[in-house]
């Protein structure tokens, strides 16, 4: 008898070019503000015009997922002036930038527990994402007061409260829906910058397979050529997912093969 793969191994994602879909920690910005002896805000002030450079090169490369994690639920253990200007910063963003995205036809997504949010900054949110919600030439979504093990909680008991007969068994395919990126792809490259190689609790469930990109650079000094550096350090990678090196390479002379039988075929010689 045979049995079937798991549902989570049947759908292998092709290895485009561009990557579909990148996951940033924007990690650096108090010490790119320490080390030009400014203040810590200083450097999350830059940070936000790194990220729009950023936005605009994957755009332009035709990324089609974007997602950066902008505060942990971590992150409020951090000095209270430092956490009070995080949220005037991330509201002043979102007044001034949701315009320009929405004219360069990118959706903006918010995930996170939104809970201990103003409401002010509540309602800034729901305007924004209602705005842009069909726009579709880039999909950039923010993680704010997010965890990864938050994710899989929330989403384990918005599945049980809507099927509760799942409480005895369930599989990926059940959960799926209830996680906050339930409607992206999961990340082709993930990349961390600022010198630390850990994911932090970011998107522990969506990073399984996903390649790991770490660099020195702090992020406010994460420019385009940076971003095409990550990039060129994807292309060397054989993502596998489970098989093995000849599978993979048979894979993709069987597509080739595919594709000149097309093309033959197309021409009349076959």
């Amino acid at each position: 008898m045979v049995h079937s793969p798991p549902s989570s191994t049947r759908n292998i994602p092709e290895v485009a070019s561009v990557p579909r879909h990148i996951a940033i920690i924007m990690d650096g910005n108090g010490r790119w503000a320490k080390q030009r002896f400014m203040p810590r805000v200083m450097g999350h002030q830059r940070g936000v015009e790194a990220l729009r450079e950023v936005v605009k090169s994957c755009r332009e490369l035709g990324v089609e997922y974007l997602t950066v994690f902008a505060f942990s639920s971590e992150n409020w253990r951090r000095p209270a002036e430092e956490v009070s200007f995080l949220m005037s910063l991330f509201l002043r963003m979102l007044e001034r930038e949701v315009t320009k995205l929405h004219q360069n036809n990118i959706r903006l997504k918010i995930i996170g527990d939104r809970s201990r949010f103003d409401d002010k900054l509540k309602q800034t949110m729901h305007d924004a994402e209602q705005l842009t919600a069909n726009n579709t030439a880039l999909t950039l979504t923010i993680a704010a007061n997010y965890g990864g093990r938050w994710d899989v909680i929330n989403a384990v008991q918005h599945m049980l409260n809507a099927h509760p007969h799942l409480a005895q068994t369930f599989s990926e395919a059940d959960l799926q829906p209830y996680l906050s990126m339930s409607d992206a792809p999961e990340p082709d490259l993930f990349i961390r910058t600022g010198g630390e190689q850990r994911i932090s609790n970011f998107m522990l469930w969506q990073l399984a397979y996903t390649e790991l990109y770490f660099t020195d650079t702090l992020w406010p000094a994460f420019d385009p050529g940076e971003l095409n550096k990550a990039i060129a350090s994807y292309h060397k990678r054989e993502r596998r997912f489970g098989r093995t090196s000849e599978q993979v390479q048979g894979r993709h002379e069987g597509d080739q093969y595919a594709q000149q039988v097309q093309g033959n075929s197309a021409k009349g010689k076959i």
